[in-house]
């Protein structure tokens, strides 16, 4: 349970620290646009496998990657300084999907949403009659535009 624990702990400090030295330190234009999302850390603290995702979830993942893998001699050892470890973790960088799918799922739903709405209108045409129909009762809600004309 206290393994667990600094386990997380350690990948929370990473996290921060690898966000940081990507904002402030890493120059290469490759990793401009990078951020890193989340970081699991092995049972030892031997191995970092980080995710990353790119400001442009459709962006080719090359360029990314191949700026991590030329920074990341950089990165370990800032890592290590940082962080006091006896040992620096291996610092694994994967894509993160996950802005990718939800882009992609947004893009579907947005598809689908024209055609969800042409069936709205007819049930609006629905509602108004209703609403005749309701504004003989006094059942009707009291709030809204309909509760300033009683």
């Amino acid at each position: 349970m206290a393994q667990d624990t600094r386990r997380r702990r350690v990948g929370a400090e990473l996290h921060r620290l690898l966000n940081e030295l990507l904002r402030t330190e890493v120059k290469d234009p490759r990793l401009e646009d990078v951020t890193v999302n989340e970081v699991e850390m092995s049972g030892d603290l031997g191995i970092a496998k980080i995710y990353y995702s790119t400001l442009d979830p459709d962006a080719p993942d090359d360029d990314a990657r191949i700026g991590f893998e030329k920074a990341s001699g950089f990165l370990r050892s800032r890592v290590g300084q940082a962080l006091r470890l006896r040992r620096a973790p291996e610092l694994h960088f994967l894509r993160d999907e996950s802005a990718r799918r939800g882009a992609e799922l947004t893009r579907l739903i947005d598809s689908l949403r024209p055609s969800a709405g042409e069936g709205d209108d007819g049930g609006s045409s629905d509602g108004g009659s209703s609403d005749g129909g309701g504004s003989s009762g006094d059942d009707g809600p009291r709030s809204g535009p309909d509760a300033d004309e009683r």
